[in-house]
């Protein structure tokens, strides 16, 4: 039987929600604590942290590619207007077809209305899954260094992940691992 491959979300909003919700999953595996703030008029859409060292974070995604074909066109606008400066601390941007994200802080990005992906261009490829940026300006970075090797399952679960998905499936089922520990204590 052949495996059919999911679709991609058409709705622009129920698109953007979903990647919000992916961005929280895989902060989480990266060790990251995040909430949410009750309702969607926020400038953000997550924070990020501990107490006393909490960062903003605004989530894009984009299946936009570029004419040339050489990256993906991410939009940074709200309403059709850019973003005014201070209104988030990390702009936590998805190419969702190539499920790959991009951590890049606000100063990088101040006052432009989009950014390019994905590219032969390397100006933002240096905060390409850079979650440590969001680890250390958050507090986490310590407390992250501090649960690594602490978490390991017996047999099965020691092999190598034999790719992305089983990476962050089995990073997520470490770090619940973790927690009950945790709280076993």
């Amino acid at each position: 039987m052949k495996q059919q491959r999911p679709g991609i979300i058409r709705d622009n909003k129920k698109r953007g929600e979903w990647a919000e919700s992916v961005f929280a999953a895989r902060a989480a595996e990266n060790g990251l604590q995040v909430s949410r703030p009750a309702g969607d008029s926020e400038s953000f859409d997550y924070v990020v942290g501990r107490p006393g060292q909490f960062v903003a974070v605004q989530v894009k995604c984009t299946i936009a590619k570029m004419p040339n074909a050489k990256g993906y066109i991410c939009n940074l606008k709200c309403n059709n207007k850019k973003y005014p400066e201070g209104s988030f601390d990390f702009v936590a941007a998805y190419a969702i077809l190539e499920d790959t994200w991009y951590i890049i802080p606000e100063k990088a990005i101040r006052g432009m209305g989009a950014i390019t992906l994905c590219s032969t261009m390397p100006k933002y490829e240096k905060y390409r899954e850079a979650w440590e940026l969001l680890r250390n300006v958050s507090g986490e970075d310590s407390h992250f260094a501090q649960n690594q090797g602490e978490v390991g399952y017996p047999g099965e679960f020691e092999q190598q992940p034999r790719g992305p998905a089983m990476a962050r499936m089995q990073a997520a089922m470490n770090s619940f691992r973790g927690y009950l520990e945790k709280v076993g204590r």
